[in-house]
C-alpha cells in the first residue's frame, strides 16, 4: 500500500518558479513527456542546438533504468530501491518493473523539485503486498534520506540506490563522493549502487559546449565527469558485468543505435561485498 509523501525540514529546497528552467522538466520534454513549462521547454531546446541526441539519451538512459531494475530484481532477488533523483513520472517507472517481477517490492522515490511532489502521487502506487512512499529532498541531505526511507525499507536487508543522471548535478566542491560513500554505508552486504552519469571523455568538444549552455540556462550546475572519475564512485564495490561503459554498450538487445558516440554517458551497477 502506499504511504504519504514526506517532505525535508533540513535540505534547501527550490521554490517553485515555473520561469526559471529545472532539469527533471528538461528531461520530462526530451523524454517526449508534457509536465513542462514554456521556460524548461526554450531551454531545452536551446541544449538540442548543441547537442541534438539528447532526446536519444535521455530515452538510452531510461532503458538502462528499466533493465538494470529488471535484472537485479530477476536475477539479484533485490526487493527494495531507493531511487534518488527521481524526476516526473512517466512509463515503466520504478516500481512497475521491480513489482511485475516481484509484487513484494519496496520502492522509495526521492527528488528535490517541487513539481514532482505535485505528481508523487502517480509514483505512490502499488502492488498489494509491495509498498511504494515519496521523500521531498536534496541527494545532499542523505540523513534525512535515510531517516524517511527507513520507514518503508529495511536496512538490514539488501537495498538497490538508483542515482540516475543526478551525480553530474553535485560539484566536486560538495564532494559526491562522499555522498555516495554515506549512503553505500548506511545499506548491508548485498545492496547495490546503479549509476548513470554524463562524461566529458566522450564527443568531448561537443559535451564541453552543451554543458557551458546547459549551465547558462538551468537552475542546477551540470558536471560531466571522465571514465575514470565515473569509476570512483564504486571504490570498494564489485562492479557487475560489463562493467562502467558507455550507455549505447550497455547490453539492451540492440535498442541503443551505437552510432551515437556512446551517448555522452556512463552506466554501471555493483554489489556491496
Amino acid at each position: 500500500m502506499p504511504n504519504r509523501p514526506a517532505t525535508s525540514g533540513e535540505s534547501q529546497l527550490p521554490s517553485f518558479d515555473p520561469t526559471v528552467p529545472a532539469p527533471a522538466r528538461m528531461w520530462n520534454y526530451w523524454l517526449g513527456g508534457k509536465d513542462n513549462f514554456a521556460a524548461d521547454r526554450e531551454a531545452a531546446e536551446r541544449v538540442l542546438e548543441i547537442m541534438p541526441s539528447m532526446p536519444l539519451i535521455a530515452r538510452a538512459v531510461r532503458l538502462f533504468l528499466i533493465d538494470a531494475v529488471d535484472r537485479l530484481t530477476a536475477e539479484r532477488g533485490v526487493t527494495q530501491f531507493l531511487d534518488i533523483g527521481t524526476g516526473l513520472p512517466t512509463a515503466d517507472n520504478t516500481h512497475d518493473v521491480a513489482q511485475r517481477v516481484e509484487p513484494r517490492s519496496r520502492i522509495v522515490y526521492v527528488d528535490y523539485d517541487p513539481v514532482v511532489l505535485t505528481h508523487a502521487q502517480a509514483l505512490l502506487t502499488s502492488s498489494p503486498g509491495g509498498e511504494t512512499d515519496y521523500v521531498q529532498a536534496d541527494l545532499r541531505d542523505t540523513g534525512t534520506i535515510l531517516t524517511e526511507a527507513s520507514r518503508t525499507l529495511d536496512f538490514s536487508r539488501p537495498v538497490a540506490i538508483l542515482l540516475i543522471a543526478i551525480l553530474h548535478f553535485i560539484p566536486d566542491a560538495e564532494d559526491p563522493y562522499a555522498i555516495v560513500n554515506r549512503l553505500m554505508d548506511a545499506v548491508p552486504s548485498g545492496s547495490y549502487l546503479v549509476v548513470c552519469h554524463a562524461a566529458s571523455d566522450i564527443a568531448t568538444e561537443t559535451t564541453a559546449a552543451m554543458a557551458h549552455r546547459y549551465n547558462e540556462l538551468s537552475s542546477a550546475t551540470f558536471i560531466p565527469r571522465t571514465r575514470d572519475q565515473v569509476t570512483r564512485f564504486f571504490a570498494g564495490l564489485d562492479l557487475l558485468p560489463p562493467g562502467v561503459v558507455p550507455v549505447s554498450q550497455w547490453p539492451l538487445s540492440g535498442q541503443i543505435d551505437s552510432r551515437t558516440g556512446g551517448l555522452a554517458g556512463y552506466c554501471a551497477i555493483a554489489r556491496k561485498p
